[in-house]
């Protein structure tokens, strides 16, 4: 494997309800048109909305890619900002899925942590990103919301030890379009992984001292 490349995956999720079309697949769909730096190998999915699905898929995202860092974007529809979520949580998951289904556990996963926060300062993406100038507000929330956004960002987080990010953008033209929310997705995205470089950094230094 080509060391000097790092590998991202980012999904966003297929429509559900009212989204017949969902803006969280249009903006990973326009981050692949963008792309990441030279460096980075980006690899898009589109998520069905079903909890059996990601129960599979996000284990084997991971297998497959080892990446450094997965992205989970998801719509919401209250959402107005592009919104870096914090953590995942366990428990709480009653809503439907698109099959009708829902855990009977009602978790993630039986017996893990309730909660698991993302390794990454999302505080510090979000005032760099504002800082920028990108014309896209940014915000930072605690709960994803107890549906298959927080049920794919807990499962993500569970299996990476905390090496994942979720971020929910608004429905399209409320009020960004897709160009919008793909270039700010790109913007958020490389703020991650500088701070996961500078955390590598921190992290081999000491490793050199003891």
């Amino acid at each position: 494997m080509d060391n000097s490349k790092r590998t991202v995956v980012v999904t966003g999720f297929g429509p559900f309800g009212e989204h017949t079309v969902n803006a969280s697949w249009v903006a990973v769909q326009e981050l692949k048109k963008l792309g990441l730096e030279s460096e980075v190998d980006l690899h898009v999915y589109e998520v069905p909305v079903e909890y059996q699905t990601v129960q599979s898929l996000v284990p084997s995202l991971w297998k497959q890619y080892h990446p450094q860092l997965v992205v989970h974007v998801g719509v919401s529809g209250m959402a107005t900002t592009v919104t870096l979520e914090k953590c995942g949580r366990n428990h709480g998951y009653k809503g439907l899925d698109n099959s009708s289904f829902c855990p009977d556990s009602q978790c993630c996963i039986v017996g893990g942590p309730d909660c698991i926060d993302s390794v990454i300062d999302m505080e510090i993406v979000c005032k760099r990103v504002t800082a920028s100038g990108l014309g896209v507000a940014v915000s930072v929330s605690k709960d994803a919301g107890r549906y298959l956004c927080d049920f794919t960002y807990y499962t993500s987080l569970y299996l990476s030890h905390g090496r994942s990010a979720f971020i929910h953008v608004p429905p399209l033209g409320k009020p960004y379009s897709g160009e919008d929310l793909g270039r700010a997705l790109k913007a958020i995205i490389q703020e991650m992984l500088d701070l996961l470089d500078q955390a590598e950094e921190k992290i081999h230094c000491q490793q050199h001292f003891h």
